[in-house]
């Protein structure tokens, strides 16, 4: 109870998000108008945290998402089942042309004063075409499920994919598990499903049902329509203006328990300041900081969010948990594309104050 919440202590699943699955494609530092070849990663931000729990924490996790019944879709499909994430699909036919399709992501990693850019193309998009009835969440969580997630990216994606939300986590909240949200607030995706104003209506409709909340002060006011305090934060590592948003969020959405999040410096694309902070029913707690050398920094904040739910699950204290997730976030932006490469040990000893010495 030191969170303030009920977890359930067994299941079939420790963790379940639902989300759209999309593929990356990665050309490196080179710009896309000038690249020749791309790495494909597979990725989501729903399912990062899933994929990341597996993999890296070991534990049973599981997506509830779209799959198109085509190459890139079984190459998607592979990607899942290599991080262990067991995959509850919606399938969807392709028609040969026009889809539906998997979401395709376009992100160069940048370099230097060169920062990445990142552009998509969601266009019939089959996670977009999910609404409620599509899972059968009784028989989902009848297995037994401990924590279930999703996110604002999925949130976006159409008029339907909030009530999918919405349904899976009232299946949720009726069997038992520990509820979170990543805000995940992205620009680009709410100005062409809504604007602003859409996405502050159907993010506290899902809010409401939240036990667990991941976003920065950005997320907090874009996403949730509460207005920063007046004292504007010293630097990016300062979380003063994160805490001061905290009694409106809790005002405003009283059954949350906790809200956490990633701070981050950026002095160039391969160099960054990186902390962690969170409001724990009612207590603060913050990570140290240190100094990240960025190889690709997409997924840091999944690779955070994975961390510090696990040790959550796993009853740490919240000390501990600032702690597991700022490393494995940290970590995380060591590897290409956006999914864990790193191993528990590695992730403890960095937590613990580890360095980057040669291991023998």
């Amino acid at each position: 109870m030191k969170y303030g919440l009920k977890i359930p202590q067994t299941g079939a699943l420790d963790f379940l998000s639902l989300g759209a699955l999309v593929h990356r494609l990665d050309p490196g530092v080179i710009p896309f108008r000038k690249a020749h070849h791309c790495d494909i990663h597979v990725s989501g931000g729903e399912f990062n945290a899933a994929a990341n729990l597996a993999d890296c924490f070991g534990m049973s996790t599981g997506i509830a998402t779209a799959m198109v019944d085509y190459p890139i879709g079984d190459l998607i499909h592979e990607r899942v089942r290599a991080m262990g994430v067991k995959p509850f699909y919606k399938h969807f036919a392709h028609d040969g042309v026009t889809g539906p399709n998997m979401a395709t992501v376009y992100s160069d990693r940048g370099q230097g004063v060169r920062a990445p850019v990142v552009f998509y193309n969601r266009s019939n998009e089959a996670a977009a075409r999910l609404k409620p009835g599509d899972f059968p969440w009784k028989e989902i969580f009848g297995q037994g499920v401990r924590w279930f997630h999703s996110g604002g990216i999925f949130a976006a994606l159409s008029a339907t994919t909030s009530q999918v939300i919405l349904e899976g986590m009232k299946a949720a909240k009726a069997a038992g598990a520990v509820v979170s949200f990543d805000l995940n607030f992205r620009e680009k995706l709410w100005n062409v499903f809504g604007g602003g104003d859409r996405a502050v209506e159907v993010v506290a409709d899902i809010v409401r049902n939240v036990d667990v909340l991941v976003g920065n002060e950005e997320d907090l006011q874009k996403g949730l329509g509460v207005s920063g305090p007046e004292v504007a934060a010293k630097s990016k590592l300062d979380p003063s203006t994160f805490f001061g948003m905290i009694d409106a969020v809790i005002g405003k959405f009283p059954n949350i328990k906790v809200v956490a999040t990633t701070l981050r410096e950026v002095h160039s694309t391969n160099r960054h300041s990186w902390s962690a902070v969170a409001w724990v029913n009612g207590q603060t707690v913050a990570a140290p900081t240190c100094e990240l050398d960025v190889l690709d920094r997409v997924g840091g904040g999944d690779g955070f969010a994975a961390g510090f739910f696990y040790a959550v699950l796993q009853g740490m204290e919240p000390e501990e948990a600032i702690r597991l997730g700022w490393a494995h976030g940290a970590l995380l932006t060591t590897f290409p594309g956006d999914t864990t490469m790193a191993s528990l040990p590695q992730v403890k000893a960095f937590a613990k104050g580890g360095s980057a010495r040669i291991q023998r």
